[in-house]
């Protein structure tokens, strides 16, 4: 098994109307590492996580562009290889917006991590073995969601439902997880619990762990090693110490007074179902 988890060279998107998202970036990430992604609004965050699961692909005229996982190509020059789908099977997304079927159960929605693992027509009509729905009930376990499997998932709270996200990444087996902006619209509390949770995996289980914040201070808690990003390009690769505030408004002026949000937690909010009390939004990216 190859030592890089993540390995991205030379990688450019442009949009619509010559706007450009990102330029040329290039990163790595080993196995086993917990990194932080931080940036202002329009920093190109979210655009270069989602290049690699593959949700997004990059120019097609950069030559050398390139994305790896595990030391297996998902995208080469824009385009995504032949067996794209068995390498996402190894990626686990954790999103801003839940990703959770609100209709159907906690337990169904964390079973639906194995959708790349199982045939498409077990998939289809949801046809789940004993073990995986006791690999799932284990899962659900670990991140404190056991007691909530048999509820819809719409009744949960913001930071449960990315608990029920993040357990269902250890159902997929993957052994990389991608949370873009998971915290963004939680309070500290929640946060807090979110988190510890991807801290948890990491530690416990080896998984690396790309997470973009908002937010500098919980990438300080966190994250060993952060990178920062400005107009859709690398400005800062290094410990994440090193994010002092001096440093910050060196890096992004203004600007940095979005990045510092206090990571102490406060009293749990989360009540449980229908009773969790509103969510205010920090400052979403």
């Amino acid at each position: 098994m190859p030592d890089t988890a993540i390995a991205i060279s030379q990688l450019s998107k442009s949009f619509q109307r010559g706007s450009r998202a990102l330029s040329e970036v290039s990163l790595s990430v080993e196995r086993g590492e917990m990194v932080a992604l931080i940036g202002a609004s329009g920093s190109g965050k979210s655009t270069l996580l989602r290049h690699v699961s593959g949700l997004t692909l990059g120019d097609r005229n950069g030559g050398a562009a390139r994305v790896e996982v595990l030391g297996r190509p998902i995208q080469e020059h824009g385009r995504l290889v032949r067996n794209a789908r068995c390498i996402r099977a190894d990626v686990g997304m954790v999103f801003q917006q839940f990703n959770l079927v609100g209709r159907l159960t906690v337990l169904t929605n964390v079973l639906l991590g194995l959708l790349c693992r199982v045939p498409d027509w077990r998939g289809t009509l949801g046809l789940f073995t004993a073990a995986e729905k006791r690999a799932a009930m284990e899962a659900l376990d670990r991140v404190g969601m056991a007691r909530f499997a048999g509820q819809r998932a719409s009744t949960l709270s913001g930071g449960q439902q990315q608990r029920v996200a993040i357990a269902r990444t250890l159902v997929q087996k993957a052994s990389v997880v991608i949370a873009d902006e998971p915290i963004a619209s939680l309070d500290p509390a929640s946060a807090n619990k979110v988190m510890e949770t991807l801290a948890a995996i990491n530690r416990e289980d080896g998984i690396t762990v790309v997470v973009s914040l908002h937010q500098v201070n919980y990438a300080a808690k966190y994250c060993p090693r952060t990178v920062a990003m400005r107009a859709g390009q690398v400005v800062h690769d290094g410990p994440s110490a090193a994010l002092t505030p001096a440093f910050l408004t060196e890096l992004y002026g203004a600007d940095s007074e979005e990045l510092i949000v206090d990571a102490r937690p406060e009293r749990d909010l989360e009540t449980g179902p229908r009773g969790a009390m509103p969510e205010p939004a920090f400052a979403a990216g």
